[in-house]
């Protein structure tokens, strides 16, 4: 059985990739009887701060039958460092970022989440792009869902 885990999912502005995956991961870790494993997700800038996620990243998301609707964007926080476990971030400059903000005291770790769910590259912004590019992302925050699932059952 795996032990709670404390999971923070991090993009740039918490509206496209993070909540994505933080949905993503919410719908197999449920499927999975996983439900001591605890999702959040946060941005490193404070642009979007209480909104919704982008109404594409919604609408990707529903036709994945995951609702990630009324999740809001929130940006990481320096007691974020604390309680999470692990800092899974969206690409190489969230890492950066969040490496950067990290306490000297220790807390957190951080990694990219497709690396630390076994799986290869970063995830790509789709905030400017089309609905095919928020479909992209899906595929990549669903596979390492996916992919975490069995980490934290092999853990």
């Amino acid at each position: 059985m795996v032990e709670p885990q404390r999971l923070l999912v991090i993009c740039l502005g918490n509206i496209c990739r993070s909540p994505m995956a933080e949905g993503a991961l919410r719908a197999r870790l449920r499927e999975a009887g996983l439900s001591q494993v605890e999702v959040d997700s946060a941005g490193t800038g404070d642009w979007h701060v209480g909104h919704p996620p982008d109404s594409r990243a919604i609408a990707t998301a529903r036709r994945h039958g995951v609702d990630i609707g009324g999740l809001r964007a929130r940006q990481l926080s320096a007691r974020d460092f604390a309680y999470f476990d692990w800092l899974l971030c969206a690409d190489h400059a969230n890492l950066r970022d969040v490496q950067a903000l990290a306490p000297r005291a220790g807390g957190g770790r951080s990694a990219l989440f497709m690396e630390w769910a076994g799986l290869a590259g970063p995830i790509p912004d789709p905030y400017t792009g089309d609905e095919s590019h928020f479909e992209q992302v899906w595929v990549q925050v669903d596979a390492a869902a996916r992919a975490a699932v069995a980490r934290l059952r092999a853990d």
